[in-house]
């Protein structure tokens, strides 16, 4: 009986894919037929002659009211006619009351619900249910229902199954189904560009053409990190000499290309003399040094105003022993030039 029930509902459920609107809001009143599963054992205990209280069907009303498109409510009667078993047999009459809460998903034919019920033969047991259903509507009033509850009791473990098959007659109002109309067809959309290929939009790039190679910042335009660069030279002289050694040529040229490269630095050429001799000469001896030196970058092109020489004479010792190793040492032009660059960051 019960696997009929559940089939009759589903076979409702297919009979059409073309129903009157769900009602929006008002009572409803119906009646139905009703199977019910249960699985009371001993309910008068042994020594009243225990009974199992078995299957029932039967038949009941509702009174429901719909709130809006997804919440109703409903009370509900029904009259019960219990199968016994046990040490007893035949039947016995039975009802059951109650209430439930019903949600319509998505305001559609199918809805979920729970309640709370009453039902009663030999005694009365509390029980809380949950259950699905489906409403299909004739027309804009009459409507059928099919659902299964699974009744869970609150005095006893019992644990019950349900199904009912209703009818029923809305007396409220007709919630309208509109067509759905086809959404106009967009205009097609222009395509964004990143004419120079550097990962940003042409509508928010600020700097067009940036190479491929370069990393760009969020608005197209090319990354520079800060590095410091530095440059030293050192050249060496014979006792009492000034004459600039062609061994220190390749030195003196990475101090042009370094300047040249960086157009707004300067270099100071400092020029040092040994202990040996005269102080006073001395220090002249270390500025005509640092002079000559000089004249190699002049002649290299680099600009005079970006060169300054001076002698320190012996004021600057890298070797304070009086030997001929340091004064060798000592007989000397320093320079040393240090910028800081911006460099291009390159791309991953």
């Amino acid at each position: 009986m019960k696997l009929k029930l559940i089939s009759l509902a589903i076979a409702i459920a297919a009979v059409s894919t073309v129903q009157a609107g769900e009602q929006k809001e008002g009572i409803h009143f119906g009646v139905f037929g009703d199977y019910y599963d249960a699985s009371w054992e001993n309910v008068r205990g042994a020594a009243a002659g225990g009974v199992d209280v078995d299957n029932s069907t039967g038949w009941g009303a509702e009174l429901g009211y719909r709130f809006n498109d997804y919440w109703s409510a409903r009370l509900e009667y029904a009259d019960m006619d219990f199968d016994l078993s046990g040490t007893g047999s035949g039947s016995q009459d039975g009802e059951r009351y109650g209430i439930d809460g019903l949600y319509h998903f998505d305001g559609g034919p199918f809805y979920g619900l729970f309640g709370l019920k009453s039902v009663e033969a030999f005694e009365s047991n509390t029980f809380a249910n949950i259950g699905a259903g489906y409403r299909h509507h004739f027309s804009d009033n009459l409507f059928v229902n099919a659902e299964t509850s699974i009744y869970q009791g609150l005095e006893r473990s019992y644990i019950d199954v349900g199904a009912k098959l209703g009818i029923n007659y809305f007396f409220g109002t007709t919630k309208t189904v509109a067509k759905a109309e086809p959404a106009p067809t967009p205009a097609p959309v222009a395509r964004a560009k990143d004419s120079d290929k550097d990962g940003v939009l042409d509508t928010r790039d600020k700097c067009a053409n940036t190479p491929m190679a370069d990393a760009v910042d969020t608005y197209g335009c090319t990354k520079y990190v800060e590095k410091d660069a530095t440059v030293k030279l050192l050249v060496r002289f014979p006792h009492n000499n000034s004459a600039v050694s062609s061994d220190y040529l390749s030195d003196i040229e990475d101090v042009v290309t370094f300047l040249q490269q960086h157009n707004d630095a300067s270099v100071v050429l400092e020029g040092h003399a040994s202990i040996v001799g005269e102080a006073k000469y001395n220090q002249w001896l270390s500025k005509k040094r640092a002079d000559k030196v000089a004249k190699q970058l002049i002649s290299k092109g680099i600009d005079a105003q970006r060169i300054s020489t001076v002698g320190y004479g012996e004021e600057r010792l890298l070797n304070t022993a009086n030997t001929l190793a340091a004064h060798a040492e000592n007989r000397r032009v320093e320079a040393s030039i240090a910028v800081t660059e911006r460099v291009k960051v390159k791309r991953n």
